[in-house]
């Protein structure tokens, strides 16, 4: 519109000035070297206008050739820039995609149209990594460190690449390196979780408060993971032998988080040690309430070691009343019953447990095959139940990472990730009989569950393992033992261990992992 505007003015004043021409008529008279011109005004300012144009033109031309070698590189500049980006998306693109081949070709590409373009490293990295080309990526990340822009971005590339060698030293370094830069949730979270693996507690609260005070994480969060990391030091003080250090730690992780099950069994066992039964009871009586868990009824049953088979079942009791509809709650009453040879009492305690409508866990059968052996002495019902056991469910235990463990830890024994383990069952896989050639396969989506004494003794599973070939297991075996005294028979379970092919004392070893895996009924 302002372009119009502007040539109609100049339209309209190029009218006023041939009409005041027009008005105003005269002579030009020009004598030069002996010539003689003569001409109207009109004709004369036609004759400026027409030498005025021609000069624009050829200045005009000679300024277009002069600057024609720099256009033509520019343009060729523009379509290496266009072809460049181009490039690069086709190769974000097969990086997401998964194509290897045309993420590296792209990169390639790109990289010579593209200089000094951050993402062309960027994709360049990615493209090394799908491939498998671990030293090309290192490369790449190493060349985006160099420049202020890309750092984070670098450094964070070779954290995962030394956290994929399980170089866990370079990982941390690149990590507390990032971290200095500036406090981003990974690099805080990284190490955060490096501390907590090396057991420097006070190092990681200190990288927690920073985390907390950056807004990083919310405040519930952050108060639950200080209440794990409070949780492991009172353990280790416990372990040590100073009871009062490590009392003050679980006393502040319980009251961080209350519905923390390893923080009330630390706390309610140092407050037994001391002496002070109340006090311990009453914590596990209040943790009881929120969620109930084998780890609480152990050791409230153990609060004072003299007690006999019947107090324990009187304290089971008083323990179960609180929540008297939870599983749990019948499952204690019964191991007590059991210990304390009051049958009744046991059947009366599982029977909710095992009715028709229900589907006992394997911990359930086992009681229950426990219970006919010892009180009947039917060997017919004691099979029964350790066919069922080998069906049914299996119970809750502390998972981490796909990683089964009897015991609770602060950290996962396979990531170092702080406050991974939870209580929960393991996923039950349902499916036809796998082949041995398609177990490899299969055991990336259903690996095999392992329970490691402690989290130290759980090697992490790094991307470049094979998994070797399945184990056959025969099923355990179940046998008649006879028993002095005209008592009634029982039954003896003897679960075969596999041994190493490979190992010349294989032998000697199955029959001592055979005799030590002998399970008895008294």
């Amino acid at each position: 519109m302002i372009r119009v505007l502007i040539f109609l003015l100049l339209l309209a004043a190029a009218a006023l000035g041939i009409s005041w021409v027009t008005n105003h008529p005269g002579d030009i008279s020009l004598t030069w070297q002996g010539y003689n011109i003569e001409t109207s005004v009109a004709v004369a300012a036609g004759i400026v206008a027409v030498i005025a144009l021609a000069l624009a033109l050829v200045f005009g031309g000679l300024g277009y050739l002069w600057n024609m070698p720099s256009r033509l590189s520019e343009r060729a500049k523009r379509r290496r820039t266009e072809k460049g980006y181009a490039a690069l998306s086709r190769g974000m693109i097969a990086v997401g995609a998964g194509d290897a081949q045309l993420a590296r070709k792209s990169a390639t590409e790109a990289n010579r149209h593209l200089e000094r373009e951050p993402l062309t490293l960027l994709l360049g990295a990615q493209a090394a990594q799908l491939s498998g080309d671990r030293a090309a990526a290192e490369a790449a990340f190493n060349k985006l460190t160099a420049e202020p822009a890309t750092r984070l971005l670098g450094l964070r590339g070779l954290h995962i690449e030394a956290q994929r060698r399980g170089d866990q030293a370079a990982a941390l370094h690149f990590a507390e390196e990032a971290h200095k830069l500036a406090p981003l949730s990974w690099s805080t979270k990284a190490v955060l979780d490096h501390r907590a693996a090396q057991g420097q507690w006070d190092n990681a609260l200190a990288v927690l408060d920073r985390q907390i005070s950056a807004k990083l994480i919310d405040k519930a969060t952050g108060e639950r993971q200080r209440a794990i990391i409070e949780t492991a030091q009172a353990q280790e003080k416990e372990a040590e032998g100073e009871w009062e250090q490590a009392l003050v730690l679980a006393r502040k992780a319980v009251n961080r988080a209350p519905d923390l099950v390893p923080a009330n069994v630390t706390m309610a066992r140092i407050l037994a040690r001391r002496g002070e039964l109340r006090k311990a009871a009453k914590v596990v009586e209040t943790a009881w309430d929120r969620q109930p868990h084998p780890d609480l009824a152990d050791v409230y049953l153990d609060l004072r070691p003299g007690d006999s088979n019947a107090d324990r079942l009187a304290k089971a009791r008083a323990l179960a009343k609180i929540r008297p509809s939870d599983p749990e709650s019948h499952v204690i009453v019964a191991r007590a019953a059991l210990a304390a040879r009051d049958f009744a009492a046991t059947r009366e305690a599982m029977a909710p447990l095992i009715g028709e409508d229900e589907r006992p866990t394997q911990r359930m059968c086992l009681i229950m095959a426990e219970l006919e052996d010892r009180d009947t002495g039917d060997e017919g019902k004691v099979r029964e139940w350790l066919a069922r056991s080998a069906r049914a469910p299996r119970d809750a235990v502390w998972m981490a990472d796909r990683i089964a463990a009897s015991k609770w830890a602060p950290i996962s024994p396979a990531t170092g990730r702080l406050d991974a383990f939870v209580w929960q069952q393991p996923t039950e896989q349902l499916g036809a009989p796998i082949e041995p050639e398609s177990w490899i396969a299969h055991a990336e989506t259903s690996p095999r569950l392992v329970a490691p004494e402690s989290p130290a003794q759980a090697p992490a599973t790094t991307a470049s393992e094979t998994p070797a070939e399945p184990e056959i297991i025969p099923p355990p075996k179940v046998e008649t033992v006879a028993r002095g005294n005209g008592a009634a028979p029982g039954q003896k379970v003897i679960f075969p261990m596999p041994a190493a092919p490979d190992d010349p004392g294989a032998e000697d070893e199955t029959d001592e992992a055979e005799n030590s895996s002998r399970v008895g009924f008294r």
